[in-house]
């Protein structure tokens, strides 16, 4: 009797041992849902514990939800002018390596004015839909003039900066007559300079190479800088929506629900059915999309600022969604400047309407027209002061209705913000997506791929 002996298998060389799967609580968007979540509890909590004495002063926990959300947003900020000056100035420098950087500009700008476009004519259908019941319960004792007006011409004394840095005082005066300075920077200023720096070490080729080597040696000090700020947004997270729900709370989000139910109503027709019409057009997986796109969007919308996760738009434009370094770093910066689908299109269209229909005064078709106008030109005519109220204080003028119609909607303005916000975002990562689509330099082995940037702890 034979006995046959059988080898165990070699064990195959050069494995390759997969990496382990993070815990699904390293991951930002899950830290920054645990902290909306505590936010909440803690508004709350502050809104039960009441204010203090006679003059109604906040209490401690209102105190320090507003202290801690103002000290987060002021970190988000704070390093936003080094950025975005290192990141133009060696993008720009950069461009001769991309393939015909003036059309992507061109096409940049064109396809943020049909976005644009598209937002506001949903913005005025929702309006006029939701027109009967917009100012139910709505009183007009919060009717108030604005602090600042938009104006035509903000544009052209933005674009002139009036030093090299961009940066200029603002005084202010309170009631009891205490006059305060603060330090204040245009964003389109800035930009400005950064491109003219960028074009001219284009122009003057391997010369202007230590500048802009430095550049990108500060680029990325301070993006790893900024990231750490950014894995502060769960604390930030539940200061900002605790402050909002101890300060207004339910009932001013009751007396306005109609228009806030209207205005998130719209932004979610924008991203349900406007932005996968265009990126279904262009042959681009709709689900991919916003998978890819997801870490912004959920810190857009806890943040309330598109400057300030303008690092992390970068990132997912670039590691998930395939669009190259040097286009990315010059279109999201423009952007998140001149970029606003929410608060320059959707948010004006509708907050005219209530006005309008709060006043008593009938729109007509040209006073829509203008108002779809005024959503695509009037986001660069505000580059400077950029800002919701400034853009709805800009449509009320040009449409010549009452500007003491703003002070009615400040009560819910951090909760529409949010919405707002996230919906700017997810735009300004969608428009360099598709340019780079149509000209051919999309990386669409990247956008299709599991998204490598997702937020989780290194």
């Amino acid at each position: 009797m034979s006995h046959t002996t059988t080898e165990p298998a070699a064990a195959p060389e050069n494995t390759v041992e997969q990496p382990k799967a993070k815990p699904f609580y390293t991951h930002l968007g899950f830290q920054v849902i645990a902290g909306l979540i505590v936010g909440l509890v803690l508004g709350l909590i502050a809104r039960a514990i009441g204010t203090v004495g006679e003059a109604k002063d906040p209490n401690w926990l209102t105190t320090l939800l507003t202290e801690v959300g103002s000290a987060y947003v002021k970190l988000l900020t704070v390093l936003v002018i080094p950025l975005i000056v290192t990141a133009v100035i060696s993008s720009v420098a950069r461009l001769r390596q991309v393939t015909n950087a003036a059309r992507l500009a061109v096409q940049t700008l064109i396809w943020f004015a049909i976005t644009a476009l598209a937002s506001v004519v949903v913005g005025i259908v929702v309006g006029l839909i939701s027109k009967p019941w917009l100012t139910a319960g709505v009183s007009g004792d919060a009717a108030s003039e604005p602090g600042r007006v938009g104006e035509w011409t903000a544009f052209l004394t933005g674009l002139v900066p009036s030093n090299i840095f961009g940066l200029s005082v603002r005084a202010s005066q309170s009631a009891d007559g205490v006059i305060t300075a603060s330090p204040n920077f245009s964003i389109l200023q800035i930009l400005l300079i950064s491109i003219a720096l960028g074009i001219a070490a284009l122009k003057v080729g391997s010369k202007a190479d230590p500048l802009v080597s430095l550049s990108e040696s500060v680029l990325a000090v301070v993006q790893t800088v900024l990231w750490w700020v950014i894995r502060l947004a769960p604390i930030g997270t539940a200061a900002l929506i605790g402050k909002a729900v101890a300060t207004y709370g339910w009932a001013s989000l009751a007396s306005l629900g109609a228009f806030v139910v209207a205005l998130y109503l719209a932004m979610l027709i924008v991203w349900v059915l406007v932005y996968p019409v265009i990126l279904r057009g262009h042959g681009l997986s709709v689900a991919q999309f916003y998978r890819n796109v997801w870490p912004v969007i959920s810190l857009g919308f806890v943040t309330r600022s598109s400057m300030g996760v303008m690092p992390v738009t970068e990132q997912v434009a670039e590691k998930n969604l395939g669009v190259p370094r040097e286009y990315a770093s010059f279109a999201v910066p423009l952007g998140a400047t001149t970029k606003m689908d929410g608060c320059a299109a959707i948010y004006p269209a509708i907050a005219a309407i209530f006005v309008a229909q709060f006043y008593g005064i009938d729109l007509n078709i040209t006073h829509y027209l203008l108002i779809a106008f005024v959503a695509v030109i009037g986001s660069a005519a505000t580059a400077g002061t950029t800002g919701a109220t400034v853009m709805l204080t800009l449509t009320l003028s040009t449409l010549g209705l009452p500007l003491a119609g703003v002070g009615l909607l400040i009560a819910v303005e951090a909760i529409v913000d949010m919405g707002r916000t996230a919906l700017n975002v997810t735009g300004q990562a969608l428009v360099p997506t598709i340019v780079s689509k149509r000209e051919g330099v999309l990386d669409v082995d990247t956008y299709n791929a599991k998204p490598s940037f997702t937020g989780a702890a290194a």
